[in-house]
């Protein structure tokens, strides 16, 4: 908060200079693959650092991503002049990190707000229908709304057992991504795809039978891991004595109306295009994005003011996840940027083999590749542009890929929104629905552990539905 004087300045003085109109954009083909060496290091880093060194990870993990940002920034400004540095950091700022920074805050503020009160047991039926709910609610109030609204209830529930890592593990999975993948509300790659042209419904209607496969299963493997945890690792643990409520109270609940009002703004800067934009050293930020983001900041303020004292100590609600995550995705989002760069040059840049290998020897699209390849690179990306980047390749044509390439279309949809659930870095709910598990004493796994998890249960059934859904 104390940057904020001298930041407004900074962004004032870049406006003054028209000249430098549209030149955001970087030439992915003129980069070696080195420069996504700093990218690497802070993944590396989140994976690494919490197992070799907790402590200092736990205070530095900030000054740790500030540094891999400048090691990628002072060499590109040294190779490429420091006009194209802040050319590119001012992109990222606008374009990407502050649009993604005060939604999800906005988000987990109004959410922290709401308790839920009520002596739940995490009995397996339970757990599984809370995971249910939520999975449910992510495509309509987005995967970081659901999940923060319901991962302190489910946490709170299971405060009395002893194997609780297994339970966030799979609220990631289903709530914090495959929920999100009905509507444009649910997850930002899907958004993108309607603000580029593709209907509103259009996912709830071509990828509702995979998405139904993969909650179905996972709902259904998560029962049974659950059961065996819940019978055979917890008989020693006290049981307790007091009965289940017969009524829920929640506290808070005004934030409700606040969460249906991020919901509105995030339509509102979608559907409405006054045509009005300010240019500010070459990045372009439409009047909607604008005015979005400061009423999300006023929605943030006021769910402070509005929401009782009670229920955010019932939420155990403390700043240091939003943090954590904030801190960390401004590192990942700055190294990034010759990533995505190399991405977006097609078959000239780096990434070429990946480019071409989407298309078979006639030039038509493979839908198993697609739905690989925006997958896993969205596992370790930012999936909303690696979403952009496959829909350009299938042509960039919405009215053709809804229509005659529509099963393209689902195989691009599906892999960013299901494969962000496979590290914790693939969706920025991920990274925050564990930072509040440990915050409330939960052992989770570590970067690799947790791959471990997904390569169990994930990517089996992602094998199963390329054979079922997509063409070879």
């Amino acid at each position: 908060m104390r940057r904020a004087p001298v930041l407004l300045p900074l962004l004032a003085m870049l406006a003054a200079f028209p000249a430098a109109g549209h030149a955001a954009d970087l030439d992915g083909a003129s980069l070696s693959p080195l420069w996504g060496l700093p990218f690497a290091g802070i993944l590396l880093s989140i994976a690494l650092w919490p197992l070799l060194g907790p402590k200092f990870w736990h205070h530095h993990y900030g000054k740790i991503a500030a540094g891999w940002g400048l090691l990628f920034l002072l060499p590109f400004a040294f190779m490429f002049g420091a006009h194209a540095a802040a050319v590119s950091t001012v992109h990222a700022l606008l374009a990407e990190y502050i649009p993604f920074i005060a939604l999800i805050t906005t988000l987990y503020i109004v959410a922290g707000g709401i308790c839920v009160r009520g002596n739940l047991h995490g009995t397996p039926g339970l757990n599984t229908g809370i995971l249910a709910l939520g999975t449910f609610l992510a495509s309509f109030m987005g995967t970081t709304g659901a999940a923060m609204l319901l991962i302190r209830p489910l946490l709170r529930a299971n405060d009395n057992r002893r194997h609780v890592a297994h339970v966030v593990v799979f609220f990631i999975f289903l709530v914090a991504n495959a929920g999100g993948s009905l509507t444009p509300l649910g997850d930002p790659p899907l958004f993108l795809g309607f603000l580029k042209g593709v209907d509103f419904f259009w996912t709830l209607r071509n990828i509702f039978p995979e998405t139904l496969f993969l909650c179905t299963a996972l709902l259904l493997v998560f029962y049974l891991v659950d059961r065996h945890y819940y019978r055979n690792k917890e008989e020693q643990l006290p049981v307790d004595p007091t009965p289940d409520s017969g009524s829920i109270a929640i506290e808070g609940k005004f934030n409700f109306v606040l969460l249906l009002a991020v919901v509105c703004l995030v339509l509102m800067s979608g559907l409405w295009k006054p045509g009005i934009s300010f240019d500010i050293l070459g990045t372009e930020v439409p009047l909607q994005a604008a005015v979005r983001d400061a009423l999300l900041v006023v929605v943030a303020v006021v769910s402070m003011l509005v929401t009782p004292r009670a229920a955010r100590v019932g939420n155990e609600f403390n700043w240091e996840p939003i943090l954590e995550v904030g801190k960390l995705f401004a590192g990942i989002f700055l190294t990034i940027i010759p990533v995505i760069a190399m991405l977006k040059a097609g078959t000239d840049g780096a990434f070429s083999g990946v480019i071409r290998a989407v298309s078979d020897a006639n030039g038509q699209p493979v839908d198993s590749m697609y739905f690989w390849a925006t997958g896993v690179l969205s596992s370790f990306l930012d999936n909303a542009p690696t979403y952009l980047v496959f829909f350009n390749t299938a042509g960039g044509d919405p009215a053709t890929l809804m229509t005659r390439d529509a099963s393209t279309l689902a195989a691009i949809s599906a892999g960013a929104v299901f494969m962000g659930a496979n590290t914790y870095i693939g969706n920025a709910p991920n990274l925050m629905v564990k930072a509040i598990a440990e915050n409330r004493g939960v052992r989770m796994p570590s970067f690799f552990g947790y791959m471990l998890y997904s390569g169990i249960f994930l990517m089996p059934l992602f094998v199963i539905m390329t054979f079922l859904f997509f063409h070879i």
